[in-house]
């Protein structure tokens, strides 16, 4: 292991970081469920959140862009089991996302009935410490670990909170997806990690050790086909989506909201695993992807166009979305891995929002039917302009975070693939844009066409506290979408850090393309010219 590419905790943070927001999270969730006071649960969760948003802020700030390596990297050998977590320009942006949106989360339960439901609260705090653990492990089998436990809280929110009538069928969904998901990963993981452990060499599944392996794979196509069906569930990319739109349409608004960061992972974790460890038969099998890809960003778009329930039509934009991310990843260049996570954030917190306005038009009029929607700004404008800010972000409209990654993600894709599939890429955004547009007209301009109720609380008035979270939602959205879309500079340097330092580092020669193992980028030979 080349401890030179490292920094650790120790030498930039008084505390190891990482670790120290997970065992936080997880500590404030024991704390809530054994307190008997909802008020005490509540001080705990937004003090144990607003603690980890302060965390990951001041991780940030600390991260150097100009270091080509995994920094705040931490690792504690027990037995046979070693325990790793770092970060590097993959996983940076994530851990903050999922920090905003919990608090976000957390206050959104506040406009609703649940805010007094400890276990909601316990769920809504595991959760967030999951998937930092997930996001921040630099050992597959402790990734692995932390998929496995991400659904406890899911399915705890989803049966307890969930606003269908079948929560029972959702789950039961919901674990035979996921279960034969974790189950190809599992098996591709251990089959990776024999496959490189030499006769006097104890199984490892550092992620570190992973990467450096230069030994030929004997079962590289099946471990490659393993992860790739595995993480493609968890994003999910066509064919692996039918889980998606039903979670979306029957699930809680505050558990979908995080978990759009949960689906991220499974993008994280093709950047993670695959590329770096089987780099060869990933450019082997590239064409497979590409086509599924180029088929979820049309079937996304179109089936959400046929959508009259507009969660399930948020659940197939997500899916045409997921399609471009999977091309980004495997246009084997930086421009398309930049892109790709960048548009990950940005999709993640636009899409976070429009379902916490959809949520909280659902609260006002319990429908979930475009048909049955109208006029619903001059109820509440905060609203209004959180969905339009949000669904413009997805549109990569100039301004917003997702305008430079799509422009990244298609100068990748067209060094990669060519004019044609960049193309069909932006023909596909512009079907997702149109499907938004005519929700948002649908929903916040239109007459409705059937009267549903009133739209308006009776307790809105002075006292009531849900306008008041309503607009601190929708303030925190909007800046940071426009914040970050105006100054996209700083966070393209903190991903693109493993990529330009690291250049002559561990490449390998592969036909055409040079393979940056460490960056987990693919780098042309016309680059070196």
């Amino acid at each position: 292991m080349d401890t030179t590419n490292l920094i650790m905790w120790s030498a930039v943070a008084p505390v190891p970081l990482l670790s120290a927001m997970t065992v936080l999270l997880l500590l404030s969730m024991l704390l809530v469920l054994l307190v008997s006071s909802p008020t005490a649960a509540l001080r705990i969760g937004f003090v144990s959140t607003t603690l980890t948003v302060a965390m990951s802020v001041y991780m940030l700030t600390i991260f150097d862009n100009d270091f080509a390596g995994i920094q705040l990297y931490e690792n504690y050998q027990n037995f046979a089991f070693n325990y790793s977590v770092g970060v590097d320009g993959a996983n940076i942006l994530f851990i903050p996302l999922t920090a905003i949106l919990t608090l976000l989360a957390l206050i959104y339960t506040l406009t609703t009935r649940r805010s007094t439901d400890r276990i909601q609260i316990a769920c809504l705090l595991g959760y967030e410490a999951i998937l930092i653990g997930a996001f921040s492990s630099m050992n597959a089998m402790q990734f692995w670990i932390w998929c496995v436990l991400e659904l406890v809280p899911l399915v705890l929110i989803t049966y307890r909170t969930g606003s269908g009538q079948n929560k029972r069928w959702v789950v039961a969904l919901l674990m035979q997806h996921w279960g034969s998901g974790l189950l190809m990963v599992f098996a591709g993981f251990m089959l990776l990690a024999f496959s490189i452990m030499g006769p006097a060499d104890v199984l490892s599944f550092d992620w570190i050790m992973l990467s450096e392996n230069e030994k030929p794979l004997q079962y590289g196509t099946l471990i490659f086909f393993l992860l790739l069906f595995g993480f493609a569930i968890r994003m999910p990319l066509f064919p692996f989506h039918g889980w998606l739109p039903v979670l979306a349409e029957q699930g809680s608004v505050a558990s979908v909201g995080i978990f759009l960061v949960g689906l991220k992972l499974g993008v994280y974790a093709a950047i993670r695993f695959i590329l770096p460890t089987v780099p060869e038969i990933a450019e082997e099998w590239t064409w497979f992807v590409l086509t599924l890809g180029l088929i979820g960003i049309f079937y996304g778009a179109l089936l959400a166009l046929m959508q009259v329930n507009i969660r399930r039509l948020l659940a197939f934009a997500v899916i045409s979305h997921t399609g471009m991310l999977v091309i980004g990843i495997f246009d084997f260049n930086k421009y398309g891995m930049e892109g790709s996570i960048l548009l990950s954030i940005a999709y993640g917190l636009a899409t976070a929002g429009m379902l916490f306005s959809i949520g909280m038009i659902y609260k006002r009029t319990h429908t979930a039917y475009i048909s049955r929607l109208g006029g619903m700004y001059d109820v509440s404008a905060a609203i209004a302009i959180l969905f339009v800010i949000s669904a413009l972000s997805t549109m990569v409209m100039p301004g917003t975070p997702g305008f430079d990654g799509a422009h990244l993600l298609i100068e990748g894709t067209i060094k990669g693939h060519g004019w044609l599939v960049s193309i069909a890429i932006l023909i596909g955004n512009v079907l997702a844009a149109a499907l938004l547009l005519r929700a948002f007209q649908q929903i916040f301009i239109a007459s409705p066409k059937r009267f549903q109720g009133p739209f308006v609380y009776k307790t809105n008035t002075s006292t009531d506290p849900s306008p008041r979270n309503e607009r601190i939602i929708a303030t925190v959205i909007c800046s940071l979408l426009i914040g970050i879309g105006f100054h996209t500079s700083p966070w393209v340097d903190m991903i693109d850090q493993n990529v330009e330092h690291r250049r002559e580092l561990h490449k390998i020669d592969y036909g055409t393309h040079y393979i940056d193992k460490d960056s987990m980028h693919l780098e042309t030979k016309d680059y070196e010219k």
